[in-house]
């Protein structure tokens, strides 16, 4: 049996659910996601990158996790090699496992330590992939820079922040027509509530809350999909630190 194969074998969990996805990955592509869970393991005895270490419990959490993003992707992508940022990226999740499976893709990583930068550098020279860049700040702070302001086609943010101050730190990344995808989970109706006058005030428009409908995940996972229908106003986001201590509530 080949390499390949063998891989494709012991990543059985991955390959059940982008199959429920509808997404057909080669066994190259399973062996990226080997090569993935290993370096991550890896240097996260050096560094916190992950509290979820076991080999099903990374597919699942981490990588299939990633991928839910797919089906609304594939619905509102209308470009050949879309533009795409991870903003608060932490171990490359979720841009890296998209990135994986879609190589037309043009990834931004954007993390703010330094270490973990270093570790995503490191990643993507392992897994081969090319016209990823990884870049060290905040959000607050790069999102002011003009070649990545209102550049992005798609903007994905998983864990960061509650919606109201995750909105400021991901809109003005996205270009008007584009879309911001956040990964949530359990009740988000406050929340959701809490954070319309963010959203409006950034140029967005909430267009759905989808449910994750796939048995891997039984503790109510969702994706919060947001249109960016005007530009976002220059003074955002407001300086580093204050969208979390003053977030733009309703």
């Amino acid at each position: 049996m080949c390499l390949c194969a063998i891989i494709v074998s012991i990543m059985e969990r991955l390959i059940s659910g982008t199959s429920r996805l509808g997404l057909n990955l080669s066994a190259e592509q399973f062996d990226q996601f080997e090569v993935y869970y290993r370096e991550l393991i890896d240097w996260n005895t050096r560094m916190n990158l992950t509290a979820i270490t076991g080999y099903e419990n990374v597919q699942v959490n981490h990588f299939l996790d990633a991928l839910t993003v797919t089906p609304v992707w594939q619905e509102r992508e209308n470009c050949d090699r879309p533009r795409v940022i991870d903003v608060g990226t932490g171990g490359g999740i979720p841009g890296v496992p998209l990135r994986i499976a879609f190589p037309v893709m043009r990834l931004v990583l954007l993390e703010s330590t330094a270490k973990k930068a270093a570790f995503l550098h490191h990643l993507c020279g392992q897994l081969g992939l090319d016209e990823v860049e990884t870049v060290v700040g905040r959000a607050e702070e790069i999102a002011h820079r003009k070649q990545y302001r209102e550049g992005f086609d798609l903007v994905l943010s998983r864990a960061v922040a509650p919606l109201p101050t995750l909105v400021e730190l991901t809109l003005p990344f996205c270009s008007v027509g584009g879309f911001f995808i956040g990964h949530k989970r359990g009740d988000i109706d406050t929340e959701l509530e809490q954070a319309t006058a963010a959203i409006s005030t950034l140029g967005g428009e909430l267009r759905e809350v989808r449910a994750v409908d796939l048995p891997e995940f039984p503790d109510h996972r969702c994706l919060v999909i947001i249109e960016k229908v005007s530009p976002t106003p220059e003074k955002y986001p407001r300086r580093p630190g204050i969208p979390a201590k003053r977030p733009l509530h309703s």
